[in-house]
């Protein structure tokens, strides 16, 4: 009888010891000691518990995540169960009535919260707490409580959506809409900053601005701009900001403004003009250098008669024959007549070679 005395509380300790939380306590050890002493007490959790759930928090998504739990030695599938509590509140279900979806009984091994609405999901400025186990008929594993979350202190921002630019006289024109939409902006609102350059160029930084509309001023004319927008989030009641994620690269080439565009209207036809005076001296010169090749090409020749171009085809024809007939004196008709006088010894010269 002796022995059992002094065993029992050995065995007293050795259970306590096993129900005690660990000395030093972190986050891991701590849910891994809540387990243990959950599968001591209660006798039905003899399921293995869900490993590495994480919870997303990408603009208004809330999905909660997790690994399966695979058993080797029943054909049933495992279901899980997903409860929730704010920060002074009782568990609640995860399922319509209280959260928009349903997350209990569940074969996927992913809660999405804001997969009904937009607006769904839990509200962004309280302080949610998530636990989750697996199920199996009347056997259920140890809950896996995760670490509390704000949405607005933990979200992760993306990019503004919707992003257009357009050029204008030496400016840019940027719209874009907010990464999430926000019920109060009292509590908590977006401001935006971009980030442009010209092409080759050094980075500037234009912003904050709070209006979804942009003007970048005073660019180059005809220069092609890259540039990226990037959201922040500003959340009043806890003084926290959370720094999205910038856009994609774009560029884009500005427009003339109304000086560029009169100096290129100036220029335009002062070189025109000048063009022409050129091209007209040009002609001038050619015309003084080559004035007989040029009167050569644009001369005329001269024709040959018909009668004459027929004799030489074919010289048998009497064709000048009838010529002669066609020219008597009768037909010779004149308009005028001018008597030419020589002078004396021009005369007898003319009359010596008669």
């Amino acid at each position: 009888m002796r022995p059992t005395l002094l065993w029992s509380p050995l065995l007293l300790l050795g259970v306590f010891a096993a129900a005690a939380p660990p000395a030093q306590l972190t986050l891991e050890t701590y849910q891994e000691w809540r387990n243990d002493s959950a599968a001591i007490h209660d006798p039905l959790s003899q399921l293995p518990a869900p490993q590495h759930p994480k919870i997303r928090l990408y603009n208004a998504e809330q999905v909660l995540s997790w690994e399966p739990v695979a058993l080797s030695n029943s054909t049933r599938p495992v279901v899980y169960q997903v409860q929730f509590k704010y920060t002074d509140s009782k568990w609640f279900m995860a399922d319509i009535m209280s959260i928009g979806v349903n997350c209990t009984q569940i074969t996927t091994t992913e809660c999405d919260f804001t997969a009904a609405t937009s607006s769904a999901g839990f509200p962004m400025d309280f302080n949610v707490t998530l636990r989750l186990r697996a199920e199996l008929g009347a056997l259920h594993s140890a809950w896996v409580t995760m670490p509390w979350f704000q949405h607005y202190r933990n979200v992760t921002v993306g990019p503004p959506k919707n992003i257009e630019v357009t050029p204008a006289e030496g400016s840019l024109i940027i719209r874009f809409s907010s990464p999430f939409d926000i019920a109060d902006t009292s509590t908590a609102f977006f401001c935006y900053y971009v980030h442009y350059w010209e092409k080759g160029g050094i980075q500037q930084v234009k912003g904050p601005f709070r209006s979804n509309s942009i003007s970048l001023d005073n660019l180059k004319p005809f220069r092609v701009y890259c540039l990226q927008v990037q959201a922040q989030l500003l959340w009043n009641k806890s003084n926290i900001f959370r720094v999205g994620h910038l856009s994609n690269i774009s560029c884009y080439e500005t427009m003339a403004d109304a000086s560029t565009e009169l100096q290129q209207v100036i220029l335009i036809s002062v070189g025109t003009f000048s063009l022409l005076l050129v091209l007209a001296g040009a002609c001038f010169f050619l015309v003084l250098k080559y004035r007989g090749l040029i009167k050569y090409w644009f001369h005329t020749p001269p024709s040959i008669p018909l009668q004459i171009e027929e004799y030489l085809k074919d010289p048998t024809q009497p064709i000048l024959e009838a010529l002669d007939k066609d020219s008597s004196p009768k037909d010779d008709v004149w308009d005028s007549v001018s008597i030419i006088s020589f002078p004396e010894k021009e005369q007898e010269d003319v009359l010596q070679t008669l």
